[in-house]
Order: C-alpha cells, then structure tokens, then sequence
C-alpha cells in the first residue's frame, strides 16, 4: 500500500440526550469542523433508540453546511420502516448513510425482517440505486459475536458485494491488525475504500471498560503503562496522544485512505492528534 495523496477525514458524534448536550456538540463541532472533515456522522441506538434525537442533529448539521452521515441499523426495523427513513433522508438532502445491523435493544426478541448488514445494504441499493453514499462496519480484529475470524471476514464480503462503497472500521492500537484485514479482504476480491477507525484516549479505566465489552484490544504493553500512572490524568492524556499520533502516522504512511474519529463529542484530543499530523491548522487557533 502507499501513503494516500489527499487522506479522507471524518467524525463521528452521538445524539446528545439533552438540550445541554445538543448545545455543547455544536461548540465541539464547530471546533471540530477546522480540520475540514469530509462529513460527520451520527450513530442510532439499539433498535432505533435514539432515532429523533440522531434525526435532530443530522438537520442541524446540515444546516450548517456540513455533509452528515447518519447511521441507520436494521435488526429490529421492517421494510416499511426503513423506506420511510430512506425517504426522509432523501427529502433532507443526505447522501451518506452508515449502514449496520445493530443491536437489538433490551427486553426486545423479535429481529425484524432484517437479520444482516449486508441485506440492509441490497435493499437500500434496490430501493434508492446510487443515491446515498453507504458505509458499512468492519473489524481488524473480528467482531466479538462472530463464529471465526473467517467467518466475520466473509461477512464483510457479502456487504461490500451487496453494494457497499466503503467500510469504517472498529477502534484498534494495533496497525498489523489492520493491515493484515485489508490484505485478507484484497484476496476475497474486496476492493473498496477501508478506512480506519480511531479512538482517542480520553481516560484509561473508560477505555478499558469499552474495550472489553466491544472486543478491541489493548495491548498489554499499553495497559501496564497506563496503569503505571494511576490517578496522573496529564500523563495518561499525554501518552494517549503519543500513541494514537503515531498509529495514525504508522496507517496513513501504510496506504490507509483516511481516518474516521470517534470524537465522543468531544473536539481537544482529535483536533490535536490532526494538528501534530498536520492534517489542520495549528493547535494554536484551536480554542
């Protein structure tokens, strides 16, 4: 792979639960927006949990002049759901969309018409043709609830051969994991844009906390240092910052073709790993 002449950067949001929360993103995202992503996301709760709420901060994005991609998952829903969301998408200009199974919400046992990613891709494609953008999920080091690492790699074929345009993938510390993905996805034939998922680290018990509910690794090199700061919160913010910079370095010199952020509403740690890679303007003109 060779390093991408013009690396795509994107950000992700999660619908704020309250008024507080909506005015706090838009601080975050105005300060974010200094690093010209490409678009922001906006992810959808279990079963459509969070629907209005993700539907609310898609206007306000695009309102603001921002490309939005707002997430949309399937288990749960049926066709007739899911139209009308494709079609309010449609009236309010959305052209990405981030295309997910999901989860299905507590106490919730009936999957819906939709038991796959890749079947919510094949009918948004039959319904909709080329209109909207669609990403799709992937994981360098295999989704917690697949059978095999083959078998979730399979699984990621079927969406792109189902119609999809690229793939975000899970939060990772290790580049190998990632590379050796895209290597194995190039053999089944898959061809399209995988685009690296990242996580800044905020704090070190949240992240491990997230991290082994949601099955990314981190290595335990990484997790004996941090726990050897303890309650020191500059330290921990400062190595986060050296180690994130450098895998973001180590994948975009490696050919990755950009970088999606997990901001978790959140602008200082993203806008400063962009500015050391010198994809943004200088820290100094971020407030």
């Amino acid at each position: 792979m060779r390093p991408a002449e013009n690396p795509e950067l994107s950000i992700e949001f999660f619908p704020p639960q309250t008024q507080e929360g909506m005015e706090k993103l838009r601080v975050e995202r105005a300060r974010l927006a200094i690093v010209k992503p490409a678009y922001f996301s906006v992810t959808y709760g279990a079963g459509g949990s969070t629907r209005e709420r993700t539907f609310s901060a898609v206007r306000e994005i695009a309102a603001e002049g921002y490309d939005a991609a707002p997430h949309l998952s399937c288990i749960g829903a049926s066709r007739a759901s899911i139209q009308e969301t494709l079609q309010l998408f449609k009236d309010m200009g959305i052209r990405r969309i981030v295309a997910l199974r999901g989860d299905l919400p507590s106490g919730m046992a009936v999957a819906g018409e939709f038991r796959y990613a890749h079947e919510l891709v094949a009918f948004i494609r039959a319904e909709t043709g080329d209109l909207f953008h669609l990403s799709v999920a992937a994981y360098p080091e295999w989704h917690p609830q697949s059978a095999s690492p083959a078998a979730d790699l399979e699984n990621f074929a079927r969406k792109a051969r189902a119609g999809a345009d690229a793939a975000l993938t899970q939060y990772f510390y290790n580049a190998d994991s990632y590379f050796h993905f895209v290597e194995a996805a190039e053999r089944l034939g898959v061809n399209i844009p995988i685009i690296p998922g990242v996580m800044p680290i905020m704090g070190f018990s949240r992240l491990a906390r997230f991290s082994d509910m949601c099955g990314a690794e981190i290595p335990r090199w990484m997790r004996r240092k941090f726990e050897a700061f303890g309650d020191d919160a500059p330290s921990v913010r400062a190595f986060g910052l050296d180690i994130v910079t450098s895998l973001c370095e180590r994948l975009l010199e490696g050919g990755a073709p950009g970088l999606h952020f997990y901001s978790m509403n959140q602008s200082a740690l993203t806008t400063e790993i962009c500015a050391r890679l010198r994809l943004s303007f200088p820290p100094s003109r971020v407030n």
